[in-house]
């Protein structure tokens, strides 16, 4: 079978749900045992969102090849359950770069360097990668913003020009738009999604379906002015209402017959792949959520909780973790800026159990490591990820090793004693991204570990890492001769501390890592199960 490209545009406004949209789509087709892609082309000129600050662009997911990534990305991998790469994230940043760095060279001969056919071609050309390096019968690519944005006119010709190279049954155009509801006049209107569509015309796109978001449901004379006015089969429209829970929007999809109007349309008739298949999973899933028995309070500590998007990973990954143990997750916000000697008890105390999330910089930093005292001084459930696990290691040099000065030196240049550092000399085996340690790395667990009971008796895990800084093994005999310090894995290239916890503690657990990144809806992640766990069970006990 030829390889099938499905495109994603959106129209009106922007964060309508194209990638939701996608995503689903991804899985759906994933159901009828089609081996699928996904891929996300953002029109800002940076290179990746890296560098960006959280409270431009939320947080960043890091694939398993160490890309520094959008965070759709990581609701594609939610969704498809599948692990991404590099060649899923491409920005203008990115094709311009690379242009230019042809030009540089002299690999275009002399020519004069332009949009079309260059910029374009160069678009073209990541799409057939993440086909060649995929290996995928279908790749599905959301294309970022709006039609009609300036920024996005490139990859919107680039995809035009594709389905003319690919050929009309390979390729299929889904323009995602917003019909809103007019409440003064108790109204739906469809003209924002006629204009959309007008736009992407006069781009040289007809697009194959049309996805409407929407607050109420839009019924069967809206759909017909739709398929009129923009020059589509009514078979061809089809909704996505807002969901409280996001997964229904799976289903719903699939109950309108989204994913057999692909399969027809791309001329993929087989048996194995047009037979009925089987949401059993997803509408449990869905039951459960609608009855859960219990609820817990879990507080987040970071300085970027103002924007919860810089948190997305670790939001979803405490609600799949509710999701097994049967409890909603009330996320409680805390700045760690504003946390203090005076309001500490008063904040802690009104949660039952705590996340340290990563970050960078010394801001805030005062906040997170009083909230991580409270949590080892009074046993309340603690998971400390990054720079959560640096903080933790800080803390505990300083109340109780009694080290003097202990720091990181990402805070503190000149501290006496860097338990916290960059030392290259460690990384000996290790590639890394610039000067990070990006993407997956392997931690063997001790078998005395709580840790290394959650992951089922794993020896040998794999898990996405994203810093700079590390534990300084200069210190590790000092940690090591405490009784209560347990290091639960290490890196087994390097010896590097990778995951520690406190025996004495119910559950304290830091790791280096981002655990967050590999959580799915069906399978949550075991370090965010054992802090559930834990938190449930101080709950009972605050109760009592």
């Amino acid at each position: 079978m030829e390889t099938k490209y499905i495109f994603v545009t959106g129209g009106v406004v922007s964060s309508l749900g194209k990638g939701i949209t996608a995503s689903s789509l991804g899985l759906l087709l994933k159901k009828h045992g089609l081996n699928v892609f996904m891929q996300k082309f953002d029109p800002y000129l940076n290179i990746d969102p890296g560098t960006m600050s959280p409270y431009q662009h939320g947080e960043v997911f890091v694939t398993e090849d160490g890309a520094e990534t959008d965070l759709d990305l990581g609701h594609y991998e939610r969704f498809i359950d599948v692990n991404l790469t590099k060649e899923s994230s491409v920005t203008s940043g990115k094709i311009y770069k690379h242009v230019l760095d042809c030009e540089r060279k002299g690999n275009y001969l002399g020519a004069t360097i332009q949009v079309i056919p260059h910029i374009t071609n160069e678009i073209k050309r990541r799409i057939l990668l993440a086909e060649k390096t995929s290996n995928a019968d279908v790749i599905i690519t959301e294309i970022g913003g709006t039609v009609g944005d300036i920024e996005s006119q490139p990859f919107i010709e680039a995809i035009r020009q594709f389905r003319i190279d690919k050929g009309f049954q390979n390729v299929v155009f889904i323009h995602n738009t917003l019909v809103p509801f007019l409440r003064s006049s108790e109204e739906l209107k469809t003209k924002p999604t006629q204009h959309s569509v007008k736009e992407l015309q006069s781009f040289g796109i007809q697009p194959d379906i049309i996805v409407l978001r929407s607050e109420k449901k839009v019924n069967e004379s809206h759909k017909e002015k739709i398929s009129m006015f923009c020059n589509i089969s009514k078979d061809a429209v089809f909704e996505s209402l807002d969901q409280k829970i996001i997964y229904e929007i799976i289903t719903s999809l699939h109950e309108q017959g989204l994913d057999k109007y692909i399969l027809k349309r791309l001329n993929i008739t087989d048996e194995k792949y047009t037979k009925e298949i089987c949401l059993d999973d997803y509408k449990d899933l869905i039951k459960r959520i609608k009855n859960l028995k219990e609820s817990v309070k879990i507080g987040i500590v970071g300085k970027y909780v103002e924007l919860h998007d810089a948190y997305i990973s670790i939001i979803e990954s405490l609600k799949h973790a509710g999701y097994k143990l049967d409890s909603k997750v009330d996320i409680y916000w805390i700045n760690s800026s504003n946390l203090n000697d005076t309001n500490i008890n008063d904040v802690i105390n009104d949660v039952n159990g705590i996340v340290i999330p990563g970050g960078f910089g010394s801001r805030g930093t005062e906040g997170k490591e009083l909230a991580i005292k409270y949590c080892r001084e009074n046993n309340i459930p603690l998971l400390g990820i990054c720079f959560g696990l640096q903080l933790a290691i800080i803390e505990y040099a300083k109340d109780v090793l009694k080290i003097k000065d202990p720091n990181s030196t990402e805070i503190d240049e000149r501290c006496e004693n860097p338990v916290i550092d960059y030392l290259p000399e460690q990384y000996k085996g290790i590639n890394l991204g610039g000067t990070m340690r990006l993407g997956a790395y392997e931690c063997k667990l001790n078998k005395d570990s709580k840790v290394y009971q959650l992951y089922n008796n794993q020896e040998l895990i794999k898990e996405r890492h994203r810093h700079r800084f590390e534990f300084n093994n200069k210190y590790l005999d000092i940690f090591k001769k405490d009784p209560n310090f347990l290091i639960s894995g290490v890196n087994p290239q390097t010896n590097l501390l990778e995951i520690f916890e406190l025996k004495n503690n119910d559950y304290f657990v830091c790791c280096q890592f981002h655990p967050e990144f590999k959580s799915r809806p069906l399978r949550p992640h075991p370090l965010f199960v054992g802090l559930i766990k834990a938190s449930l069970n101080k709950k009972y006990e605050q109760e009592c």
